[in-house]
């Protein structure tokens, strides 16, 4: 299984998108900061969206057609699972990251 999700800041103002086979170990990266990059700079740990897909290729097309969308669009697809914008990070792994 491939997942393509969306992280944000505690703010809800800095969005990255990312697709990985292993989304609890990937979200454990991101929460704990252990890879360069835009992530950690911008602190980018809250789970505010992800979907799974059976291949890789079509995850990685989902990825680019997600990234190329207009800010306004990612908001409205993320309110399509998660209104709140809560981190679903905790529900779905629960006593994981807490």
């Amino acid at each position: 299984m491939y997942y393509v999700y969306i992280l944000t800041n505690k703010s809800n103002k800095v969005m990255y998108i990312g697709i990985t086979n292993d989304l609890q170990r990937r979200l454990y990266e991101h929460k704990n900061e252990l890879v360069d990059g835009f992530t950690k700079k911008y602190h980018i740990h809250k789970l505010v969206y992800y979907e799974s897909h059976k291949y890789v290729k079509e995850a990685i097309l989902r990825e680019k057609k997600l990234k190329g969308l207009l800010r306004i669009r990612k908001n409205e697809l993320v309110e399509t699972m998660n209104p709140e914008w809560i981190d679903l990070s905790d529900k779905l792994f629960p006593n994981v990251f807490t």
